[in-house]
């Protein structure tokens, strides 16, 4: 059975750090891509970051680049996202999630239905 277990979420100032953890279970995350989503009340569920082994890639939506860092810890089947100088726009339910190896990953990572194994999700809020 395979389990996708998202923590680290909670209540934030802003400017602030967290870092989210996603641990896997039933699946290895050393030949899989594995992505951190969020949505938002009233919002659709938008891709934040992606990590590819087989590509040597990451991938940042253009809203978080350079405040948001996406890794992955082959040995305990792992993946974080830490989250630097958080603004109130970045509060959302966030999801981690994993896909079948997939060539030009770089073009699909964005794409939810890629994506067979969904963590439930943990709150990020982000105010003062």
């Amino acid at each position: 059975q395979v389990q996708l277990v998202e923590s680290g979420g909670g209540l934030v100032q802003p400017g602030g750090s967290l870092t989210l953890s996603c641990a896997a279970s039933g699946v290895s995350l050393a030949n899989r891509p594995i992505s951190w989503f969020r949505q938002a009340p009233g919002k659709e569920r938008e891709g934040v970051s992606s990590i590819s082994r087989s590509a040597g890639s990451t991938y940042y939506a253009d809203s978080v680049k350079g405040r948001f860092t996406i890794s992955g810890h082959i040995a305990t089947n792992t993946a974080y996202l830490q989250m630097n100088s958080l603004k109130p726009e970045d509060t959302a339910v966030y999801y981690c999630a994993t896909a079948p190896r997939t060539a030009t990953w770089a073009y699909y990572w964005v794409d939810s239905s890629r994506y067979d194994y969904w963590g439930q999700g943990t709150q990020v809020t982000v105010s003062s």
